[in-house]
């Protein structure tokens, strides 16, 4: 199995999807681990990865992308910066060795970046994209990068653009983790047999600590990565459009920003009107369980959104946008409030913060849906079907 960072529960996204994959995989499957790291702390997670994995090997990657070899690289190569920022020729060379020297039946790869690690071999490959890059990293461009600069930025896009698409076409099997996906996939590569392995959550572990809400009510965003231009995005619209109009009519509420690398904007605002941050925070579940209700304004599309399932499987009832919970298949009004703009948004967050019995029903049918399809023991089953379709071949 390749992954460009190590898997941990301690962080959100899709080191969280790898480290729950491989918990539930290594029920039936030898796995051999291989995996990118910033720096030698990183190591800390490999003993509870060696609990599931037979071997666990890591191998350094510039801890900065913005390196003058790597802007020269991806300027004049033909890589983009993503792909290579997380490429070692060390990693290259010991998976040749170990295809060559120990027999494999499978090569489970996550995100296409990690592909140009892997020689020429007979062993079947699958590929599953948690989103679509290219259009991340288009985002990104349009929406922050100075007009001046945006055709150099494009051409990087244009890279990753190109690279998805040989590389998925490489794969013996391709997967996204949502429909909407999984028709952008088909869209570069109509040729290929594109399936759905969505992303998942542990019920159990969300659910089985109990939090003392916090008080006064809090609003979250998190908990999550802030070096995603699409979070970044979600709490700007948060604080500054959405909040003051919740302010009207419930002004003793605070907004609670949760996560990683939350950006020094946010920072500077964080205790002063009603704003607060956590940075770092030790246990996902405490922000889960102290805060009132989530607000996610995100604007961004790509893949599907942990931080909501880990939120609604811990009981705490989520107003969205619709980009935010696409693939989630919930049901507005039921099991989630959905609104589009920051008006509709402030609306659905108030009537939620002053009635207590909707906000324990939508609670409830989120926590209740969640567990029925998006957890990972289910999840990880999906895997079986396609390895022995692929090994027999």
């Amino acid at each position: 199995m390749l992954v460009p960072y190590l898997p941990t529960i301690t962080m959100s996204g899709g080191q969280t999807r790898w480290y729950n994959i491989i918990k539930y995989l290594a029920k039936k499957h030898d796995i051999t681990l291989f995996s990118l790291i910033k720096d030698d702390s990183e190591k800390r997670f490999i003993p509870e990865l060696e609990k599931y994995c037979k071997k666990v090997r890591v191998f350094n990657r510039p801890k900065r992308p913005w390196t003058i070899k790597n802007i020269l690289l991806s300027v004049f190569g033909p890589y983009p910066l993503l792909v290579i920022r997380n490429q070692s020729l060390e990693e290259r060379r010991a998976i040749r060795e170990e295809l060559e020297n120990e027999k494999y039946d499978l090569i489970h790869a996550e995100t296409f970046y990690v592909m140009p690690h892997l020689p020429k071999s007979v062993v079947p490959t699958i590929l599953v994209e948690q989103t679509i890059w290219h259009d991340v990293y288009k985002h990104y461009v349009m929406h922050e990068v100075p007009t001046i600069l945006r055709p150099f930025y494009l051409q990087d896009v244009l890279k990753i653009k190109f690279w998805e698409k040989y590389y998925w076409g490489k794969a013996d099997r391709l997967f996204g983790v949502s429909e909407e996906d999984r028709i952008a996939m088909l869209k570069l590569v109509p040729q290929k047999q594109v399936g759905i392995i969505p992303n998942g959550v542990d019920s159990a572990y969300y659910s089985q600590k109990k939090i003392k809400k916090k008080v006064p009510p809090r609003i979250l965003y998190g908990v999550t990565n802030f070096e995603w231009l699409q979070n970044q995005e979600a709490t700007e619209m948060l604080i500054k459009e959405v909040w003051p109009k919740i302010k009207e009519t419930y002004a003793k509420a605070k907004v609670w920003i949760v996560g990683r690398k939350i950006p020094d904007w946010v920072k500077k605002e964080a205790g002063k009107g009603n704003i607060e941050m956590t940075e770092n925070i030790r246990d996902a579940r405490d922000a889960y369980g102290g805060a009132t209700i989530m607000v996610a304004s995100i604007k961004g599309t790509g893949g599907t959104r942990l931080k909501i399932l880990e939120a609604m499987a811990a009981g705490l009832p989520v107003v969205s946008t619709s980009v935010g919970v696409v693939g989630l298949n919930l049901t507005n009004g039921k099991n989630v409030l959905m609104a589009d703009t920051p008006e509709e948004l402030a609306d659905k967050a108030t009537m939620l913060l002053k009635d207590e019995e909707l906000r324990r029903r939508i609670g409830q049918f989120g926590k209740e849906h969640v567990s029925k399809y998006f957890d990972w023991k289910s999840i990880v089953k999906l895997h079986d079907p396609i390895y022995n379709e692929l090994v027999k071949k």
